[in-house]
């Protein structure tokens, strides 16, 4: 079974690809047969993406050594350009997390979107979408990579406007499809520059070329190219400045922004750096770009999620934040770390948004937590697994945030103290907002005009199973060896550095106990806080007016280049075709004088032309015999 697995690894993204191909055109229509063809099939994908993974395994495939199966898909000259399946442990533990995850969103969204009129499209993009990602893991190069990153794009897109009745999806799709394009132009460029220097875009090949190219060239050159394709990173994993698109993603279905933040669209971006890290790598320049902006990234997101007074904002600010640890742990060279943190994060944020869309359930869409309150008496499931994804992400032991996070904490400690400062820092505010989130929302007396209820069973078995993911990952990974698989075999530390994981462990308590002080024991209002704060809290709780700086520009853009190309038009082109028009019109006047209507004048017109054609014709024909022949010289 091992090995027909992995000689059909293709199948995998065919099976979501089978599920929009059949409910898009055929049962678009019928809501619950459309359900179940997309959970068919995403559960045949899931089923041999373990085949494949333990394949892996069984067969010692490492990423040096992987399994890949390829074909020419077209030539250009003499450019071959083919596309494939390449199967490695770290595209092996994409696989069981891309198809993990959706499926227990697909079994979610079964209840979630059962009273929706679009239920059967909702399925139908959903499954484009999981294919799209998947795609993009097995890719064997660059640009079939780029294929299936603008198809994931392209899919989020159309989630995000999933309600395109509402203005405000609408625009939330167009700034997210807009806003992915100015990052993916500059990783196009440079993807043409990668086939430019070294000839071919294939992953396995350019492993072998790069160290030689390194040591020929230096890094000079290749420093541009890993800042062009981290431009795409930037884009689709929400790093700053192009974080903006991630919040508006709210407006999609809740079951949508689970699979966005958690193992699609956002993973793709931390994806990309691991799957060229043989690239990023050789630049010391590219690799402190990284760390750095891993860092200013993680911390940004947190300052503002502590001031968002709505569920689905605090965990995308949140998300935005965890996708800059992964960052700076690539940055300092952590490859496994960041993956490591990238598989428990999937669990716990797919969770935790699953407890969001639950709650808005219950409460009839309100997302404001200030107008929560109490849930934790009429909700206990929802509330059981949002305190478990409260603690995974703040790091406390034994749950799964608490090993990913700490191995990024060691490797960062190593690499740089400031950074290491940051990031602790940034840890301590994250346990900080998300106890504030837990506490208002759920603890304290009701503030909702609406009678909360639990959800039923399938909303209910996605979030127990990945309670129990979020319970046993972190420590699967780290005592069965997640790093050692993921990296050939070198692990970053050998034991938990309970320095820096008791330091963050105690911080976190820290924030835990500041965030009951202020919102559990005196249920200090966002009114009050905003009196207490002033200036400065209104400048984060908009989000240090990043969005109205982009609008303000956009406009005076738009507006500037309006004005001159108006100038151009007006003073160039217009006065370009009037004059045309008046030249015309006064060849014309000449020109009429001549057709009088006598025929004599038209006959000797017309033998003139005539006879300065023949004497163009003999003079080129005595040229021609005199080249030829040599008489006439």
């Amino acid at each position: 079974m091992f090995t027909f697995a992995l000689t059909h690894a293709y199948l995998i993204l065919l099976f979501p690809a089978i599920a929009f191909l059949i409910i898009g055109p055929f049962t678009r229509q019928e809501k619950n047969l459309s359900a179940a063809i997309a959970i068919t099939m995403m559960s045949l994908a899931f089923a041999f993406s373990i085949f494949v993974a333990l394949a892996t395994v069984n067969y010692q495939i490492t990423m040096n050594d992987p399994y890949v199966m390829k074909a020419l898909w077209a030539q250009i000259g003499d450019v071959k350009l083919t596309m494939g399946v390449l199967i490695d442990p770290l595209a092996a533990m994409m696989l069981v997390i891309v198809t993990l995850v959706s499926l227990l969103v697909y079994i979610y969204s079964v209840s979630y979107m059962e009273h929706d009129e679009g239920m059967g499209r909702f399925f139908a993009f959903i499954s484009l979408f999981s294919a799209s990602m998947l795609g993009l893991v097995v890719s064997v190069n660059f640009l079939q990579l780029y294929v299936f990153w603008e198809g994931v794009g392209l899919c989020s897109y159309l989630l995000i406007g999933f309600y395109y009745h509402k203005v405000s999806a609408r625009e939330a799709a167009k700034k997210a499809f807009i806003t992915t394009r100015i990052g993916d132009f500059g990783m196009l460029v440079g993807i043409l520059l990668v086939q430019m220097v070294f000839g071919t875009m294939d992953f396995i090949e350019l492993r072998m070329l790069v160290p030689p190219y390194v040591l020929a060239a230096g890094t000079g050159f290749l420093t541009v190219i890993g800042l062009l394709l981290f431009m795409g990173l930037i884009g689709k994993s929400g790093q700053f400045p192009l974080h903006v698109w991630l919040l508006d993603a709210m407006e999609g279905p809740t079951p949508t922004s689970a699979l966005i933040h958690a193992a699609t669209m956002v993973a793709a971006g931390v994806y990309l750096v691991a799957r060229a890290f043989f690239i990023f790598s050789e630049s010391p320049f590219v690799m402190d770009f990284i760390a750095g902006l891993g860092a200013f990234t993680a911390l940004f997101a947190a300052i503002i999620a502590v001031t968002q007074r709505k569920f689905k904002s605090v965990l995308a600010y949140s998300t935005i934040s965890q996708l800059g640890y992964m960052m700076l742990a690539v940055g300092v060279g952590a490859f496994s770390a960041s993956m490591f943190h990238l598989m428990t994060h999937a669990f716990f944020k797919a969770m935790l948004f699953l407890c969001a869309g639950a709650v808005m359930h219950a409460l009839h869409d309100e997302t404001d937590i200030t107008k929560m309150g109490g849930l934790w008496r009429k909700m206990p499931l929802t509330f059981a697994a949002m305190l478990v994804g409260v603690l995974a992400i703040s790091g406390i032991p034994p749950f799964s945030g608490f090993f990913s996070k700490d191995e990024i904490l060691a490797a960062v400690m190593h690499a740089s103290t400031p950074l290491y400062v940051m990031a602790t820092f940034t840890s301590f505010l994250t346990a900080f907002y998300m106890a504030r989130l837990l506490i208002v929302a759920f603890l304290g007396e009701s503030r909702s005009p609406h009678e909360a209820h639990e959800v039923d069973a399938f909303m209910r078995w996605p979030m127990i199973m990945l309670i129990l993911l979020t319970i046993v990952s972190g420590a699967w990974g780290y005592f069965g060896g997640f790093s050692v698989w993921i990296n050939e075999g070198v692990p970053h530390h050998e034991a938990i550095d309970w320095t820096v994981a008791g330091t963050s462990t105690v911080l976190a308590l820290i924030a835990f106990a500041a965030a009951y002080q202020i919102y559990g024991r005196h249920s200090l209002r966002s009114a009050m806080q905003a009196r207490s704060f002033g200036f400065l809290y209104r400048v984060v709780y908009h989000k240090f007016y990043i969005d109205e700086l982009y609008g303000y520009f956009r406009e005076r853009l738009v507006y500037g280049t309006a004005l001159i190309l108006k100038w151009v038009d007006e003073k160039i082109f217009d006065n370009i075709m009037i004059g045309l028009g008046a030249y015309a019109l006064a060849t014309s006047d000449l020109l009429t004088e001549s057709a009088n209507g006598q025929a004599q004048r038209y006959v000797v017109v017309f033998y003139t032309g005539v006879l300065i054609l023949l004497c163009y014709a003999l003079y080129w024909a005595v040229q021609i015999i005199a080249y030829w022949g040599g008489a006439f010289r």
